[in-house]
């Protein structure tokens, strides 16, 4: 299983390390409002339970953000498939945009171990894309982000209703666009209980990555200045992998 893949794709939604900060004034990254954040979901196969995933954002230091993701099944899904995925993005803000600089991902599921990481050295136009110690070195333009931070990007623009979203990324070796659907608007019941207009949003991935294999995704994400995802799921090969939003704060 990969994150949010074929099997039962659990590592999209995140735990981070608290920021260590210098000074009595907690740092901020301007072009990541979502700064402090921390998100818990669960994560299942149609209406069973497979796991969790927790999802946290800080700021390092001033200018600077890091998304830190861990997804794990539980105990029973131990027995048969036990997944512990975890994913590291960090960025700046360059001239009021997103800066991808790391992109990392560990999988540990059952037998299958795997370490991939995505390096952005700006100044050269490069990237190193190191995966089981192998690494090599691929072309990026100034405006690719790796996927995680393409999430994020979309949940800061003001959305509507048709709109079509194209975002450049750098991921898995490749080079693309990602294009975003924003098609409807839906009601959905949140965790403390109220009922909240959501955009419906469906991203088309080509690789297997953040929010599912390269089947069909859609999210649900709140219609106000936070965007925050409600839900998300992806069709698989047997069903569908379903993420529910069950806490949010913001410190």
């Amino acid at each position: 299983m990969q994150i949010f893949p074929a099997s039962l794709s659990l590592t999209a939604l995140l735990l981070l390390t608290p920021a260590v900060a210098h000074s009595t004034e907690a740092p901020t990254a301007p072009c990541m409002p979502f700064v402090g954040e921390h998100m818990e979901f669960n994560v299942g196969w149609e209406f069973i339970n497979a796991g969790t995933a927790v999802m946290q954002v800080t700021a390092p230091q001033t200018n600077a953000y890091r998304i830190h993701t861990l997804a794990k099944t539980n105990a029973f899904f131990d027995m048969f498939k036990k997944v512990r995925d975890e994913i590291i993005a960090e960025g700046i803000c360059h001239d009021g945009r997103l800066r991808s600089t790391l992109f990392e991902l560990k999988q540990r599921e059952v037998t299958y171990k795997a370490s991939k990481k995505t390096e952005f050295f700006w100044p050269e136009g490069k990237v190193h894309y190191t995966q089981n110690d192998q690494t090599d070195i691929y072309d990026v333009k100034a405006n690719e982000v790796d996927v995680m931070d393409a999430f994020f990007a979309v949940r800061s623009m003001p959305l509507k209703p048709g709109d079509v979203i194209n975002i450049a990324v750098f991921d898995s070796r490749k080079n693309y666009e990602i294009v975003v659907n924003v098609l409807k608007k839906e009601r959905l019941r949140t965790p403390w209980r109220k009922w909240v207009e959501c955009l419906v949003v469906e991203p088309k991935l080509k690789t297997a990555g953040i929010f599912s294999s390269k089947g069909q995704i859609k999210l649900w994400l709140t219609n106000d200045e936070r965007r925050i995802p409600l839900k998300m799921t992806a069709k698989i090969r047997f069903g569908r992998i379903v993420a529910k939003l069950t806490n949010y704060r913001k410190d």
